[in-house]
């Protein structure tokens, strides 16, 4: 998905510097796998919800009807800014699910739309694959869990087609969608590409920024993940964090990149700054990604106010 970060996601998985929600482009949300922790409680804990916070159950199923389509659009518009004009419009959502896409609501008991994800269904090599394009809660509904369960009906409504695989993409340096994707969704990491959606956007979200993504992949067919290997502490010295040095002579077994735990605090502060994050971790990514480490975690560094991505040579 795109998401505020990659899916275009906001809502449950991702902060947002400004608007009326959460979102991002890129993908997610389920049932968490067997073998993934439980949430850290920043992330689902009903306690963190907004004080207006919609109240009674949430009902997760296929948009339906024009009015239904629309609100889609609006809720994008109340996500990512007025002015985001990458919106995508009542009629793809609608044309998509004909063909094998998904556009799924999340309604409160009032029957309003508080979230919905949105994704198309293609052929690669040969097999049906998903890209889970956008993914928004609006932001007095977050902190629910709202995201993962409008996953877990993504993933089972793409099941019952016969797809095995979702894609979409998140930004690396948003910390609720690292843990998101990886320690609770269980995605690979399998590439990160330098301003997937362009430069910048309309989207007060990416700005200072642009849109570096990670493209993760998610594995939904019935067979169990391997258990990723045992985190080690995070104050362990032997580990490098290759942040400001990328390009290292040798390569150890594990290594770490960090990133700040809220960079949309960041953004409102200092463009700056959130800039020399980008400028310091796209080069680090990438050399890890060319050089055969795979992503096996990621773990909340509080005392430091930031987040370690863990990674393993393979």
């Amino acid at each position: 998905m795109r998401a505020v970060g990659g899916e275009r996601t906001a809502g449950d998985v991702s902060a947002a510097p400004t608007g009326g929600g959460l979102g991002y482009r890129g993908g997610e949300s389920g049932t968490i796998h067997p073998t993934m922790p439980e949430a850290q409680a920043a992330v689902s804990d009903p306690r963190n919800a907004a004080p207006n916070a919609p109240s009674g159950p949430v009902t997760i199923r296929h948009v339906k009807g024009w009015e239904e389509y629309k609100a889609c659009v609006v809720l994008q518009q109340e996500v990512w800014g007025v002015d985001f004009f990458d919106v995508v419009p009542a009629s793809i959502l609608k044309v998509s699910q004909r063909l094998g896409g998904v556009t799924a609501g999340a309604f409160d008991s009032d029957g309003r739309l508080i979230g919905f994800v949105y994704g198309m269904t293609g052929v690669e090599r040969g097999r049906l694959v998903h890209w889970s394009d956008m993914m928004g809660v609006v932001r007095e509904a977050r902190d629910r869990g709202i995201g993962r369960q409008l996953k877990a009906f993504q993933r089972d409504a793409l099941r019952a087609i016969g797809v095995s695989l979702i894609y979409w993409t998140y930004d690396p340096l948003v910390a609720r969608n690292a843990y998101f994707n990886l320690m609770q969704l269980g995605t690979d990491v399998i590439e990160y590409v330098p301003d997937m959606y362009g430069p910048r956007t309309s989207s007060a979200l990416h700005e200072g920024l642009g849109t570096d993504r990670f493209i993760v992949a998610w594995r939904i067919d019935d067979q169990p993940r391997a258990p990723w290997p045992a985190l080690p502490p995070l104050d362990s010295s032997e580990i490098p964090i290759i942040n400001t040095t990328p390009q290292l002579a040798t390569t150890p077994s594990r290594i770490r990149v960090a990133i700040p735990l809220h960079i949309d605090q960041i953004q409102r502060t200092s463009l700056a700054e959130a800039a020399r994050w980008r400028a310091e971790t796209r080069p680090a990514f990438q050399w890890a990604l060319s050089h055969g480490y795979r992503f096996v975690g990621f773990q909340r560094d509080d005392a430091k106010a930031r987040g370690l991505y863990e990674l393993q040579h393979t």
